[in-house]
C-alpha cells in the first residue's frame, strides 16, 4: 500500500498532465523521486559566522567541518553514516548533477581543504564525510552550507541549490543578537520550499542575555507567521562535555533537546516531513492550474457576449504588455552587457598600464641582471591581483544587470532571478614570462675594451710629448692611455646596462600584453556566457508567462465563438475541473494538517 502523500502527489502529476502543464508535472516527478530516497537530508543554513559548522561538529562530536574566525566554508559538506571514517571532495558541474570525480582526502585535513577550494581549480562542488555515529545510522545526512548572503554570490547560489534536496532545515542564528529582518525573510523563503524547519540559537555560552533573546525571537517568529521550534544551544559546551564526560555540562549545552527534536521531529517523523513537503509543492502546482480554469469559468458564465469579449480584450492587453516588456528586457540586457564588457576591458587596460609604468620606473635605475627573479615574482603578483579584482567586478556587475532586467517583467515572483549565472573554468593561466637575454661583461671583454680605449690615449699624448724630445712611450702617454682605457670600460658598462634595461622592459611589456589579450578574452567569454544564461533564463520565464496568458486568451476566444449551449457545456466542464482541483487541494490541506493557505474559492 502506497503512502497517502504519494497518492496525492501522483494525482497532482496527472492533473498537471491533463491541464497541459508538462513543466509542472516534470517538477513534481523530480520531487517524487527525491522523496522516495531513504536518506533524510537536513540542511544547516544561516548567515555567515553564525556557528553552522561548529553546530554540525558538536552534533556528531567530530571536527568534520571547517571552523575559525579566518576560515570560511565555500562548498556544502555532506556528513553521513559510514562504518569506517572517510572523507572526499567531489568535483562536478553542480550539486544536483552526477559528480565527475571524487577525490579522497584524510579526514583530519578535510576542514582545511573545504575552506580553500580555490586550490582545486574552483570546480569542487561539495565535500562528503562518512563517520560511524548512531545519530546518522538511520539515514540522516547533515549538510553544512556556505553562509547565505556571503560576499561571493556563488556561495548563496550553491546553498539554495542544496535547499531543493532538503527534507528538513536547521536555521542557525547566534544568541548575541535577535533575529534580523534578513534572517526572517530567509526563513520565509526556506519554508516555501521546505516547511520542516527548526531554528537553532547558537553561542548561548557567550551571550549573558540569551534567554531574553530566545523570548524575543519566539515573538518575532510568531509575528512573521513562522511555525518553527526554537532550540538554544552551545556547541562549545557540548564539545567540552564530550571530552570530559560531564553530563550536567552536556545538559546545559542544550544539545540533548536539539538531538531529541532531530530524532523525533525528523528521523522518526520522516513520513510527516514528506507529507508537509509534498503538500507545499503540490499546493503551489494546483494554484497554477486553478488560475486558467477559473478564468475560463468566469468567461463561460458571463451573461451575453460583452463580458466574454471584454475578458478576451483584457487577456490580449496583458499579452501585448508582456511582449512589450519582453522587447524591453532584451534591449536592457544587450545594452548593459555591452557597457559591462567595455568597462571591464577599460579597467583591465588601465590596471596593466599602471603596472607597466611601475616597470619603466623600476628599470630606469635597476639592473635586470641583479634582481630579475624578484621582479618576475612582483610582476606575477600584480597581474594576479589585477585579474582577481577585474573578474570580481565582472561578477558583481553581472548580478546587478540580472536584477535590473528582472525589474522589466510585469510580475513579481520569487524565481525571477536565476539561481546561478556564473561560469566555471573560464580563466586559464598565461604562459610564464620569457627571461630576456642579459649580456655579461666578462673580465676578458673589459680588458679588450680597455686596451682599445688606451691605444688612442697613448698615441695621442705620445706624439704630443715627442715634440718636446721625449720618446713616444713615456710616463705621460702611459697615464693618458690608462685614463682613456678606464673611461672606455665605464662607457661600455653603461651601454650594456641600458641594453639590459631595454630588454627587460620589452620582455615585461610582451608578457603584460600577452596577459591582457588572454585575460580580456576570458572576461569577454565569461560575459557572453553570463549574457546567454540570463537570456535563456528570462526567455524561458517569458515563455511560461506568455503561455499562461495565451491559455487565458484562448479560453476567452472560445467563449466568444461558442453559443449559449456551448457556454453551458463549458461551464459544466470548468466547474467539474475546478471541483476536482478543489478536492485535490483539500487532500493537500489534509496532508499539511490544514496549514496550507486557502485557494480563495469553494468547491
Amino acid at each position: 500500500m502506497s503512502a497517502p502523500w504519494l497518492d496525492v502527489l501522483d494525482d497532482t502529476i496527472r492533473a498537471c498532465a491533463a491541464h497541459n502543464r508538462p513543466d509542472l508535472a516534470e517538477r513534481l516527478r523530480d520531487k517524487r523521486a527525491r522523496q522516495l530516497d531513504p536518506k533524510l537530508r537536513v540542511l544547516v543554513i544561516g548567515e555567515p559566522k553564525q556557528g553552522k559548522s561548529q553546530l554540525v561538529n558538536a552534533m556528531v562530536n567530530a571536527p568534520v567541518c571547517a571552523v575559525g574566525d579566518d576560515v570560511t566554508t565555500t562548498v556544502p559538506t555532506f556528513v553521513q553514516h559510514a562504518e569506517t571514517p572517510s572523507a572526499a571532495l567531489v568535483r562536478g558541474a553542480s550539486i544536483a548533477n552526477t559528480p565527475t570525480e571524487r577525490i579522497p582526502v584524510p579526514l583530519d585535513e578535510l576542514a582545511n581543504q573545504v575552506s580553500a577550494t580555490r586550490r582545486h581549480g574552483g570546480d569542487v562542488v561539495r565535500a562528503e564525510v562518512g563517520i560511524p555515529r548512531a545519530l546518522l545510522d538511520s539515514g540522516l545526512v547533515l549538510i553544512d552550507t556556505p553562509g547565505v548572503g556571503d560576499l561571493r554570490p556563488a556561495h548563496t547560489a550553491s546553498t539554495f541549490a542544496a535547499l531543493l534536496q532538503a527534507d528538513a532545515v536547521l536555521m542557525v542564528s547566534d544568541a548575541t543578537a535577535e533575529l534580523t529582518g534578513s534572517e526572517l525573510e530567509l526563513l520565509k523563503q526556506v519554508m516555501t520550499s521546505c516547511p520542516n524547519v527548526i531554528v537553532v540559537l547558537t553561542k548561548i555560552d557567550i551571550a549573558a542575555q540569551w534567554r531574553r533573546v530566545v523570548e524575543r525571537n519566539r515573538a518575532h517568529l510568531a509575528r512573521a507567521g513562522v511555525t518553527a521550534k526554537l532550540v538554544p544551544v552551545s556547541a562549545a559546551l557540548r564539545l567540552r562535555a564530550a571530552k570530559t564526560g560531564d553530563k550536567a555540562l552536556n545538559a546545559e549545552s542544550g544539545f540533548p533537546e536539539l538531538l531529541t527534536c532531530v530524532r523525533q521531529d525528523i528521523v522518526a517523523a520522516a513520513d510527516h516531513l514528506a507529507r508537509r513537503t509534498v503538500a507545499v509543492t503540490a499546493a503551489s502546482a494546483i494554484k497554477q492550474l486553478v488560475a486558467p480554469v477559473r478564468e475560463e469559468l468566469t468567461a463561460a458564465v458571463a451573461q451575453g457576449p460583452e463580458k466574454t469579449i471584454a475578458a478576451l480584450n483584457e487577456a490580449q492587453r496583458r499579452i501585448d504588455e508582456l511582449r512589450r516588456r519582453s522587447a524591453r528586457w532584451q534591449t536592457v540586457l544587450a545594452d548593459e552587457m555591452a557597457d559591462l564588457v567595455s568597462d571591464i576591458e577599460y579597467d583591465l587596460r588601465d590596471r596593466t598600464r599602471r603596472i607597466m609604468r611601475e616597470v619603466d620606473k623600476t628599470f630606469e635605475t635597476a639592473d635586470p641582471a641583479l634582481g630579475w627573479d624578484k621582479f618576475e615574482a612582483w610582476l606575477e603578483d600584480n597581474l594576479t591581483e589585477a585579474a582577481t579584482t577585474n573578474f570580481a567586478w565582472l561578477l558583481d556587475r553581472s548580478e546587478w544587470v540580472a536584477e535590473k532586467v528582472a525589474k522589466s517583467f510585469p510580475v513579481v515572483r520569487d524565481d525571477l532571478l536565476p539561481e546561478s549565472i556564473f561560469p566555471d573554468d573560464v580563466l586559464d593561466r598565461v604562459a610564464p614570462m620569457d627571461k630576456p637575454l642579459i649580456e655579461k661583461f666578462s673580465v676578458m671583454q673589459k680588458a679588450f675594451t680597455g686596451l682599445k680605449g688606451s691605444y688612442g690615449g697613448v698615441l695621442m699624448f705620445g706624439l704630443a710629448t715627442s715634440l718636446a724630445g721625449m720618446p713616444l712611450i713615456n710616463a705621460i702617454s702611459l697615464g693618458a692611455g690608462a685614463l682613456f682605457g678606464g673611461k672606455s670600460i665605464i662607457d661600455e658598462s653603461d651601454q650594456r646596462l641600458r641594453r639590459r634595461q631595454a630588454a627587460a622592459k620589452a620582455a615585461a611589456a610582451r608578457h603584460v600584453d600577452d596577459f591582457f589579450i588572454k585575460f580580456s578574452k576570458d572576461c569577454r567569454d565569461a560575459a557572453r556566457h553570463i549574457q546567454r544564461s540570463l537570456r535563456n533564463h528570462f526567455a524561458t520565464l517569458a515563455e511560461e508567462l506568455q503561455e499562461t496568458l495565451l491559455e487565458s486568451a484562448r479560453s476567452a476566444r472560445r467563449a466568444v465563438q461558442d453559443d449559449n449551449t456551448e457556454r453551458d457545456r463549458r461551464n459544466r466542464d470548468a466547474k467539474r475541473e475546478l471541483d476536482d482541483l478543489v478536492q485535490l487541494y483539500q487532500r493537500v490541506q489534509a496532508l499539511a494538517g490544514g496549514q496550507a493557505p486557502p485557494l480563495g474559492i469553494s468547491a
